[in-house]
């Protein structure tokens, strides 16, 4: 068992005492944790910056996502870590520290949703909320050997949440088993087809080329169990080695809108950026209108291409990360290839607004590895039902 010091996942400004859920309601007897964006009300919301912490006021009001969490009967125990103003994917902040990541130690949880996903896997709560626009709760989902869904772009109301890139920017929660990712599904998400008896699995394998031998070739034999268990279709190549030109607007795009948030604080306060992320919004100061306009030409086009791709009942299996989790100790400039190397898997994602589940399959050198399902938009309670059914067939793979 761990506590909370040793996990370290939990802010400084962490709640004084426990909000009760109702008495009752499906999620009865949970308890959560919630990511250092989201209003609660009487509590202030740091988003990941002292600075910011300092200057902001205690909220008036509970975000609905939480409050409808609370209301549905789970408990609100804590507030966690997460990168500095979100801007990151490695789970370190400058100022916090790193959350312990208890199934790889030495290594990193994730991020930005670091906290959430830390708290989860060494079981200091049921389940977590952290918030997805580049990969934040896919990749420490996978980091940590935990379920993570980033659902349809807007499905879910996320008022109350501090935005970043408003049309990437989604909510997504962590648990350690299908079953409760899928029940908080039903509780958040909006009434949904969850028929999936016509779904056939695709293989991506383009995606499969990005992530490195040891990644591939573990997923690939998950993915080769479960064409023996599930509808299998064909191997598709999605994008034609066009990875670069495809991250490159997600990360343009995001910037350009970042200008319009978290960036106009920054320069009115000017505070303590830790590495990486004063740099990136440097970056993000000089993105140009025809450079975003650019990239949105390449965002339809992504688009165009994922809808021809997908039909209704098409699910393409992926890489959540190209890599197992980074070492801690991993140098800075290596980590913005490890950032630049992801994003090319989860920018997919954030440009088509289509929903993804991360699922821990497999272990690379003792450190987990996560497949990913993806969907159609509006398909989100489908692929929570398919990530219960392949839970339980590789369970049961495992067991025989």
């Amino acid at each position: 068992m761990y506590d909370r010091e040793e996990v370290g996942a939990n802010v400084p400004h962490d709640l004084l005492a426990s909000i009760k859920g109702a008495d009752e309601g499906p999620l009865k007897g949970l308890t959560f944790m919630v990511k250092d964006l989201f209003q609660v009300k009487g509590h202030k919301t740091g988003n990941g910056s002292p600075d910011f912490l300092q200057h902001n006021e205690e909220s008036k009001k509970t975000a609905p996502l939480i409050q409808s969490l609370l209301d549905n009967g789970a408990t609100l125990t804590g507030v966690t870590i997460c990168d500095e103003f979100f801007y990151s994917l490695t789970g370190i902040n400058a100022h916090y520290g790193s959350p312990l990541n208890v199934r790889a130690k030495g290594r990193m949880a994730g991020g930005s949703s670091s906290g959430s996903a830390a708290s989860v896997a060494a079981s200091l709560c049921d389940f977590s909320i952290g918030s997805d626009t580049g990969g934040s709760v896919r990749v420490p989902a996978a980091f940590c050997g935990l379920y993570g869904i980033r659902p349809t772009h807007a499905e879910i109301d996320l008022t109350g949440a501090t935005a970043m890139a408003p049309s990437f920017d989604t909510p997504g929660w962590f648990t350690r088993d299908a079953d409760l990712l899928k029940k908080i599904g039903d509780v958040l998400l909006p009434k949904q087809k969850q028929d999936i008896s016509k779904f056939k699995l695709h293989i991506a394998v383009d995606t499969f080329e990005q992530a490195t031998e040891g990644v591939r070739t573990s997923l690939i034999s998950v993915c080769d169990l479960l064409e023996k268990e599930i509808p299998t279709g064909n191997s598709i190549r999605i994008n034609n080695d066009d990875y670069f030109n495809w991250r490159e607007a997600f990360r343009i795009i995001q910037a350009y809108e970042i200008k319009n948030t978290t960036l106009k604080w920054v320069k009115t306060y000017q505070p303590d950026l830790g590495p990486g992320i004063k740099e990136r919004f440097q970056m993000a100061d000089k993105v140009s209108d025809e450079e975003f306009q650019n990239a949105n030409k390449v965002r339809q086009a992504v688009r165009d291409r994922m809808e021809q791709i997908l039909d209704e009942n098409s699910v393409l299996l992926m890489p959540t990360a190209p890599v197992i989790a980074p070492l801690i100790s991993t140098k800075v400039n290596e980590l913005e290839s490890f950032r630049q190397n992801t994003m090319a898997l989860t920018c997919i994602s954030g440009l088509t607004g289509m929903p993804q589940i991360t699922l821990p399959v497999t272990e690379v050198l003792e450190c987990p590895v996560g497949l990913s399902i993806l969907g159609k938009k509006y398909s989100d309670k489908q692929l929570l039902e398919l990530s219960c059914t392949i839970s339980k067939r590789l369970n049961l793979i495992s067991r025989s």
